[in-house]
């Protein structure tokens, strides 16, 4: 069982950019707004961030980097923090999962799990 004082829970809405999309040279493009919840007892700074990306053909990306969107948030407990980005597939129908590096404030690193997501064209699934 995870340790109380360190629980975040990442939440993810996704939305299909047709404006941003070209179906016919296989690019699909998502927006996803994501949100970092600590609820843990001690305040967390979110570090880095590994990708795994699958689109409906099975091809899978890794991304990792620093922080999100040029941040390192430092979310404290009961706090939250919400941010936006993309990502672009070359299938109808795709997959995002991955985690988050957070380092507590006591010292301790560990992983916030981001469960898997679906990103998806409208209609596309029956």
């Amino acid at each position: 069982m995870p340790d109380p004082r360190y629980l975040v829970d990442v939440s993810v809405v996704t939305r299909y950019l047709p404006e941003q999309s070209q179906p016919e040279l296989q690019r699909f493009a998502f927006a996803y707004t994501i949100t970092v919840h600590n609820k843990g007892s001690i305040a967390a700074k979110l570090l880095s961030r590994h990708w795994v990306i699958t689109d409906g053909d099975g091809h899978v990306e890794e991304v990792r980097g620093a922080g999100v969107v040029g941040l390192q948030p430092l979310i404290e407990p009961g706090g939250q923090h919400v941010y936006s980005s993309g990502s672009v597939i070359t299938t109808k129908v795709g997959t995002m999962q991955g985690s988050y590096l957070m380092h507590a404030e006591d010292g301790h690193e560990f992983k916030a799990i981001i469960a898997p997501f679906r990103l998806a064209v409208p209609g596309a699934l029956h």
